[in-house]
């Protein structure tokens, strides 16, 4: 093995490995799409839940932050707002939607919308779990 040193990544350095595993990529991605799907729930003008999410590879979307204020939780406004994002998301041309929660968040939630747990881990250091899921759409 070559004598090598770790380095911290300049700007430049971080678009060309990003560049290099979008070439390699590209040698097995036969479906790209492109998208994103940012909705929130507004009563009387203020915003009390979001969803915020964007299309990968393959027809598959991806949610990174689902949110209802503590106040508005169990009525029914994060379930609208799931089904309002999977309509978007079959517009796109989505198949798959994947997210990922915490313990403490929304699994039994995400259970009772159709999604299925596909991993998950506890870590015992920091008490926690973190559930993995996916749905077909």
């Amino acid at each position: 093995m070559s004598e090598y040193k770790i380095i911290n990544l300049n700007d430049s350095q971080i678009e060309l490995i990003e560049k290099g595993l979008d070439e390699f990529d590209e040698l097995y991605i036969t479906c790209k799409l492109e998208g994103k799907i940012q909705i929130g729930l507004q009563i009387n003008n203020s915003l009390i839940a979001g969803i915020i999410a964007c299309v990968t590879a393959f027809k598959v979307l991806y949610v990174s932050t689902v949110y209802v204020d503590e106040s508005y939780r169990r009525k029914g406004y994060g379930k609208i707002l799931m089904e309002e994002m999977e309509k978007k998301a079959k517009l796109l041309g989505v198949n798959t939607i994947r997210l990922d929660t915490f313990s403490w968040q929304g699994k039994e939630f995400y259970e009772a919308l159709g999604y299925k747990i596909v991993g998950s881990y506890k870590n015992e250091t920091d008490n926690f779990s973190e559930y993995f899921f996916l749905k077909q759409i």
